[in-house]
């Protein structure tokens, strides 16, 4: 191949969406910028304009997992109306569905260093905590939630939607069954509000 200066107006973007892409076909393990050039088209240095190692792709790409999770949690509670039991429920699918969806991307997404690490990363993971413990504390404030540590809360309710995606990922024993067991889930949750 005979190497192109760079010229891409979007490398960044379509560096990202090829990693993704090798990610869901072949692992983190087969993820190399020089890889990810050759695929893009441009020379091997260009991408570390955007990306100063692996380790910097990675979090780059875990970054932009979290922040379309925080945004599809945000689009699912608005769209679920006023009811607090249905915006409850519809963050849990939200999470469930994009983790059953993209298995290797939520694996990298929380293998990743959020504190300390990438800027990206942290204000992808940070909405994403966000909004859902903002629903946790309006439970909370409105009687429909126990009360207590409303992080220990949230931290309880997205371990319970992680451990729902991952035993009814397709080809599991449990598929087909993540809306039930997150209306399980809302139910005891809210039993133990007022």
């Amino acid at each position: 191949m005979t190497e192109r200066p760079y010229h891409h107006g979007h490398l960044r973007d379509a560096l990202l969406a090829e990693a993704e892409r090798t990610l869901r076909e072949q692992g983190a393990e087969q993820l190399s910028l020089r890889d990810l050039a050759r695929q893009a088209g441009v020379s091997h240095a260009a991408p570390r304009r955007h990306f100063a190692d692996r380790q910097a792709l990675l979090d780059a790409l875990a970054g932009a997992g979290f922040a379309r999770l925080a945004d599809e949690v945000a689009a699912a509670v608005t769209a679920a109306g006023p009811d607090f039991r249905a915006r409850l429920r519809a963050t849990g699918v939200a999470y469930v569905r994009f983790a059953t969806t993209d298995p290797a991307l939520m694996e990298l997404m929380f293998a990743a260093k959020i504190a300390g690490g990438d800027e990206e990363l942290a204000a992808g993971a940070g909405r994403l905590f966000i909004t859902v413990g903002e629903l946790i504390s309006e439970g909370q404030r409105t009687g429909q939630l126990p009360a207590g540590d409303p992080e220990r809360l949230r931290l309880l309710f997205m371990a319970t939607a992680r451990g729902i995606a991952g035993i009814v990922t397709p080809g599991q024993p449990g598929a087909g069954q993540a809306d039930g067991l997150i209306d399980d889930v809302v139910a005891l949750f809210t039993a133990g509000g007022r």
